[in-house]
């Protein structure tokens, strides 16, 4: 009888089935892919050479170029040309940072590495949100150079603390990270590099210039200067701007903030959408 027990319970034992290991945290799977991002980002020179360029030259040419022309009727009283531009460049390069995310997904998508995770107990949304956290450093370290080059070259002397300025970026950052989720979702949904491009000029170079960007909006033409006053972009601009130079414009903040948000929450729902269809 007791053998037959015994026999039994090594039966048992042998035919429970293994643990179910239902893969990492989504957490962990987050901090991985970033990782990833970031490593084929630095390792690729051609990238961090004209990433580090393109804002450094808009810069250079905006504030040379503009800085001597005559200043506009409306333009703030004790502010030089390059001291009112620079937010706008930030903003810009913010802007750019954000198109490459969806170039970078799109790139994820054509190289097979999706695929290959769809395979794994990975959720879905972790490739999107590492994404857009890549996207998120590679902002924060063009601010940093752009800055940098600005106060050591070009004398850049915003009247406000170190605190505002902090503040300032900071907000930079976020409309970035924001507008990043909105490329996001589109590339998940293109899936092409070119019309990527081809939408981030037909999109995106129009606002900027139809914006608070190089002049203050009433020293525009009055239909531009009524896209203007409802362009997104106008917001982020003068709310940076207002948080750097110490000057009026913090009512632009709390907008910013709310328009940068709604974006981020429709570009990060409509990006699991596009992701989650069939390659």
């Amino acid at each position: 009888m007791s053998t037959g027990t015994s026999t039994a319970a090594r039966t048992t034992a042998v035919a429970a089935p293994p643990a179910r290991w239902d893969g990492s945290s989504m957490l962990l799977q987050i901090r991985v892919l970033t990782g990833r991002s970031l490593r084929a980002l630095v390792t690729d020179p051609g990238v961090v050479l004209f990433g580090l360029l393109q804002p450094v030259i808009i810069l250079f040419v905006l504030t040379q170029v503009f800085s001597k022309m005559g200043a506009p009727p409306h333009f703030p009283e004790g502010v030089s040309y390059l001291d009112f531009v620079l937010s706008a460049v930030l903003v810009d390069n913010a802007v750019q940072s954000a198109v490459q995310s969806g170039v970078g997904l799109v790139d994820d998508m054509k190289n097979g590495i999706v695929a290959r995770l769809r395979s794994l107990p990975i959720h879905p949304s972790s490739l999107l949100v590492a994404r857009s956290l890549a996207n998120l450093v590679r902002s924060a370290v063009q601010a940093v150079v752009i800055l940098i080059l600005a106060v050591t070259l070009l004398g850049y002397s915003p009247h406000g603390g170190v605190a505002e300025i902090a503040a300032s970026v900071g907000l930079t950052l976020f409309i970035s990270w924001a507008l990043g989720w909105a490329f996001i979702a589109a590339g998940a949904w293109l899936r092409r590099a070119e019309p990527m491009q081809n939408l981030a000029v037909i999109a995106v170079l129009p606002m900027m210039f139809a914006s608070s960007a190089y002049i203050p909006v009433a020293d525009l033409p009055a239909w531009l200067g009524a896209v203007a006053r409802v362009n997104p972009l106008t917001y982020a601009i003068d709310a940076t701007r207002a948080l750097a130079l110490g000057i009026p414009g913090a009512d632009a903040i709390l907008p910013a903030l709310l328009f940068s948000g709604a974006i981020a929450a429709v570009g990060a729902a409509f990006a699991v959408l596009g992701f989650r269809r069939p390659l």
